[in-house]
């Protein structure tokens, strides 16, 4: 009987979806707006989406005007206890290219109330992208791997491409990417879902829960590896732009004043480029077709589109802000008093750590406090540099955006506070340490 679709009840998260009228129900369904078109572990697998770290019973992917849907027929036949998705594995194993229309009688029975229970989930995560539509064509295969040979596609599920991450993927059967079209097979690709099947006991689904309980559960099931790898990775980079943009600073007032003007501009440039085009310039110099890059290579420390990159990326978009901030500082100081200390004695390095950072410090803090902004929002130059590699490189800005996109408001939001509130608690650490600092300075002097 076919599952009439507004029988189907979904959550409020629109993850677990119950109907009377099938035989299960279905739990953790995902949507996939975006995938990603990189190696996985140094091997090219085609357009992949990744799916978490469990398999999944069923899988979708969008493509153009149809849609490929994959069942784990043997898990389906002993969770409902029947022998109709027997019946299914046989009658596909029989079709062409292993897969066959959604149409076909054969299956059309068992497979109607997924099919219900997949377009009511995928409009209601769609937030205003397309969705599975009741006219689209609909393609099924019980195989994880098969091959659409009218298209020149092959598609992959429930693929564990990268240790405890399982993937969905397409590529031309002859190995080509699909999102190129070089090889002339090219596809569309729109989104992917997938989802488990279960078994709700009665009373036990969409139950109402307090506010506390409802996010309790939102954090036990969000994946905190983005704010470890920007906490990481910025802390990290301010450390080095910390380093680098005093010695700059320094640097830079002690060479001829056209020299000056040169390598000021040099180290200012970042901040007025648009991080793509610090990203896009980075991986041309870096890329694993240079020198510089396959050096990294040869002495076994590959650097783009591994956390390192990300570090880089930050330090570079940040550097400008601490070295300007450094060298405005500087310049403000009375040189007759470092012309005095220099007749008493002092070396050069002691005029710099005794003299001229104390009297700095304002507006150093200042700069580092800057840098660190720019550092923890960095989005453009790491995806271009280091990738969106879930526990690796993908920092919260980059979470932010591709959650989004996959439909996952929640998180996005979620993400976006913990960034702003983050921001304005060491914003305001900073500075009255900074104000505190100075108080003192101040006092000393006076005395």
């Amino acid at each position: 009987m076919p599952v009439d679709a507004g029988s189907i009840e979904i959550d409020e998260e629109g993850e677990d979806a119950v109907t009377p009228a099938a035989p299960l129900d279905i739990a953790q369904f995902v949507r996939a707006q975006k995938g990603s078109n990189r190696p996985i572990d140094g091997v090219y697998r085609g357009y992949a989406y990744l799916q978490g770290a469990e398999r999944n019973d069923v899988c979708l992917v969008a493509v153009d005007d149809y849609a490929v849907l994959y069942v784990d027929a043997v898990e389906l036949a002993a969770r409902t206890g029947t022998q109709g998705w027997n019946d299914v594995a046989v009658a596909l194993g029989e079709a062409l290219g292993g897969a066959i229309a959604v149409d076909d009688a054969a299956v059309k029975t068992e497979l109607s109330w997924i099919v219900a229970y997949l377009q009511a989930l995928d409009d209601a995560a769609a937030n205003g992208s397309s969705s599975i539509g009741s006219g689209t064509r609909l393609f099924v295969t019980t195989e994880e791997s098969f091959d659409l040979g009218d298209a020149g596609l092959r598609f992959s599920f429930n693929q564990e491409y990268a240790s405890g991450s399982f993937y969905t993927s397409v590529i031309g059967i002859d190995g080509s990417d699909v999102m190129a079209g070089a090889s002339g097979v090219r596809a569309e690709l729109r989104f992917a879902d997938f989802c488990n099947t279960a078994s709700w006991a009665e009373g036990t689904f969409a139950a109402e829960a307090d506010a506390a309980g409802a996010f309790g559960r939102f954090l036990d099931d969000l994946d905190w590896s983005p704010l470890w790898v920007t906490l990481k990775t910025t802390g990290t980079a301010i450390v080095i732009v910390f380093i680098l943009g005093l010695l700059a600073a320094w640097w830079s007032l002690r060479i001829p004043s056209r020299a000056q003007d040169i390598a000021d501009s040099i180290f200012t440039i970042p901040m007025v480029l648009p991080p793509t085009v610090c990203g896009f310039v980075l991986l041309l110099l870096l890329g694993k077709n240079t020198p510089v890059g396959q050096w990294f290579i040869d002495i076994g420390f590959p650097l783009i589109f591994s956390w390192p990159a990300t570090v880089l990326a930050a330090v570079v978009v940040s550097f400008p802000l601490m070295y300007r901030s450094a060298r405005g500082a500087f310049e403000s100081i009375d040189r007759t008093m470092l012309d005095a200390a220099r007749t008493l004695g002092w070396s050069e390095g002691r005029i710099f750590f005794r003299l001229m950072l104390p009297l700095a410090w304002s507006s150093i803090a200042a700069g580092t406090v800057l840098a660190f902004a720019r550092a923890l929002g960095e989005f453009g130059a790491t995806l271009f540099l280091a990738g969106n590699y879930v526990g690796v490189t993908r920092t919260v800005p980059i979470a932010i955006y591709f959650e989004w996109m996959n439909g996952n408001t929640d998180v996005a939001l979620f993400w976006t506070g913990v960034i702003i509130v983050f921001s304005f608690m060491v914003i305001l650490f900073i500075n009255l340490w900074s104000r505190r600092t100075t108080r003192y300075r101040r006092r000393t002097q006076d005395a």
